[in-house]
């Protein structure tokens, strides 16, 4: 080959290294060569540099959509792995988050221990604690406690309690029926409705404050109130005291000079003794004073003791706060008789 003479294209391809089928790559493109055709598209190769002109026009137009030569530069084991670390990353947070909610749920259950013999022999001869207050202490056989038993929070029974000596409860709430055969109580408070099915017995006696219906028979060795109020008959098979302080009385002026007069007995009933003097007139022998005023003028019945005071023509005045028994002829000098009066309001 002669360098002073000017070599043809043909020339140069048949003393080239490069072959027909070559194939030349770069950090972008890949080019093909065949004989008797151009690089299509691929723009000019320079056969000496075996360089691409990336500035060509017919070059750029050629080049892969940017998504797809990203996805060229990514590896297939890379994006293996960095999906394995996402899996790992999830079921992490998934453990994260049932791990806490089972620590939550967990404050709340009581744990159950059973409770061995060898326990029990330790609790008989020391002074020890036995498990927390989230847990729940079983004991399958019967227990005696030889000395006291302090509970420090609620005591809850599921059977029959029984108790062989006295129970001292500080209060006492009961919501279902209840049944004591003694029950011994220095006060009680009842809210609602009692029924007392046997005999009910007040050794210190019976308050009541409000209305009282007595469906049987009422038996009381003495009954004190202030008023009785009576819708049926009114039945005794005993005798009437009437009882009460006893009123006052005045002298008349038909007892005469140094006539006298006394009273005894109360409001209710009475008698007045008159002794007679000397000169006696017409007139009232005494007036007798209520110790308690009555509502309306009451009902006064007076009866004389003896002839003397039958033989007199005698009446009597009455008013809510006294009465006098009085005659219209005077009674013999120095006579004495007496009335019995019962006054009924």
């Amino acid at each position: 080959m002669d360098p002073s003479k000017l070599q043809s294209d043909s020339e140069n391809d048949v003393h080239s290294l490069e072959g027909t089928d070559t194939v030349m790559e770069d950090d972008k493109k890949t080019v093909k060569n065949t004989e008797g055709q151009a690089a299509d598209g691929l723009g000019a190769v320079n056969a000496v540099s075996g360089t691409s002109d990336d500035k060509s026009p017919d070059m750029q137009s050629a080049r892969p959509p940017f998504f797809k030569r990203l996805w060229q530069k990514f590896n297939i084991y890379l994006l293996l792995f960095v999906l394995v670390i996402v899996i790992a990353v999830g079921i992490s947070i998934v453990m994260f988050i049932k791990n806490k909610s089972s620590t939550t749920g967990s404050k709340d259950v009581i744990d159950t221990q059973s409770l061995s013999e060898e326990a029990l022999r330790q609790l008989a001869n020391t002074n020890v604690n036995v498990g927390s207050s989230k847990q729940v202490l079983n004991i399958e056989s019967n227990s005696i406690f030889g000395g006291a038993v302090l509970v420090r929070s609620d005591l809850e029974v599921a059977g029959t309690v029984k108790v062989g000596r006295e129970l001292q409860l500080p209060g006492i709430s009961v919501t279902g029926g209840s049944r004591f055969t003694d029950l011994q109580a220095d006060s009680i408070a009842i809210g609602g409705s009692a029924t007392v099915n046997g005999v009910l017995t007040a050794s210190k006696g019976l308050s009541v404050n409000g209305n009282s219906t007595f469906a049987g028979t009422v038996s009381a060795a003495q009954v004190s109130t202030n008023t009785l109020l009576l819708n049926g008959e009114l039945t005794l098979t005993r005798h009437i005291n009437a009882g009460g302080p006893t009123p006052g009385l005045d002298r008349g002026t038909a007892l005469g000079a140094g006539g006298t007069a006394s009273v005894s007995g109360s409001d209710t009933s009475g008698s007045i003794t008159i002794n007679i003097g000397s000169g006696p007139g017409a007139g009232c022998f005494a007036t007798v004073t209520f110790t308690a005023r009555y509502n309306n003028t009451p009902h006064v019945i007076v009866t004389p003791i003896g002839s003397g005071g039958a033989a007199l023509t005698y009446y009597i005045n009455r008013s809510t706060t006294q009465f006098s028994i009085c005659t219209t002829n005077p009674a013999p000098n120095g006579q004495t008789f007496g009335f019995d009066y019962i006054v009924v309001g």
